[in-house]
């Protein structure tokens, strides 16, 4: 896995890149040697954030933890990343065959009543229920958006605050 620390507001330290590279690297074993892991610091005036974003043939696992010092942010957020892969392994070897990626992040300016603040453009392909629900809790968003693959129409599935599962499907 090939593994890039970049740091906001911050120069990141051998010791702390090293770190990261030792941690991440146990991961090896769930991805591909094409993954790619991205690990961004971003220093605020009271806490510290770390952000995790692994890439691998278009899946996307993704954790961000915020903390007083970036080693423990780092460590609570590598500990959910992998409790997630970790949990749900079995379910990204059997159903993941199609990955679905999120691709880019642009801000853009809004003049109407509504302030928009970015807008996410991403590929949206085929999965089941089950794979969406996967990967949007792999992502840790709340919901997720994606073309089933029985009735080939964009659904999205959410997140209820009961701990269950939702899913939305347009009638036209």
């Amino acid at each position: 896995m090939k593994i890039t620390c970049s740091g906001r507001k911050v120069n990141l330290k051998d010791s702390f890149v090293e770190k990261v590279e030792k941690r991440l690297g146990k991961l090896d074993k769930f991805f591909d040697e094409d993954a790619e892991a991205h690990v961004t610091v971003v220093v605020e005036r009271h806490f510290q954030k770390v952000e995790i974003t692994v890439r691998d043939s278009g899946f996307v696992a993704r954790a961000e933890r915020s903390a007083d010092q970036m080693e423990d942010a780092f460590e609570a957020a590598a500990d959910v990343l992998q409790k997630n892969i970790v949990k749900n392994r079995k379910k990204l070897s059997e159903k993941l065959h199609r990955p679905m990626p999120m691709e880019e992040y642009e801000e853009v300016e809004d003049d109407d009543n509504y302030h928009l603040i970015r807008e996410k453009h991403f590929v949206v392909k085929p999965a089941t229920v089950d794979e969406a629900i996967l990967q949007m809790n792999m992502l840790g968003h709340s919901f997720y958006l994606y073309l089933d693959v029985d009735t080939n129409e964009i659904n999205a599935v959410y997140a209820r605050n009961d701990g269950s599962y939702g899913v939305l499907i347009p009638e036209r």
